[in-house]
């Protein structure tokens, strides 16, 4: 009757066996290290984090190319805005600081207007 007794109080045991496995698999592993915190002597010493601030992100440059096919040619507009500028330059000294530009395909033409004043014409 004695292993009788033993194997019951094995079943008891393992009936907690939950609650003890994890203690012994506690025990078993490392134990991490934790750094104790130490309290201020008094709150004078207390210091708040510095507010960290986020560097400027810049933004990448888009590259655009904007190209108008018509009547079997391709035109960029690039060259386009390019090419009237510098007409605009050839007649007047003063400088650019705004260029509006339309294509008139059936034309075969980009007209401008530069500085919302001065108007022209150039051919594709």
């Amino acid at each position: 009757m004695a292993t009788t007794k033993k194997t019951e109080e094995k079943m008891a045991i393992e009936a907690q066996a939950p609650k003890a496995s994890a203690k012994a698999a506690a025990k078993k592993a490392p134990a991490k290290k934790v750094a104790a915190k130490k309290a201020p002597a008094n709150k004078a010493e207390v210091k708040k984090p510095a507010a960290k601030t986020a560097p400027a992100k810049k933004e990448a440059a888009v590259k655009t190319n904007v190209v108008v096919e018509f009547y079997g040619k391709q035109i960029i507009a690039t060259d386009v805005v390019a090419a009237c500028e510098a007409a605009y330059k050839a007649e007047n000294k003063a400088a650019v600081k705004s260029i509006d530009v339309y294509v008139k395909p059936e034309d075969n033409a980009a007209y401008y207007v530069v500085n919302a004043k001065v108007a022209g014409k150039i051919d594709l």
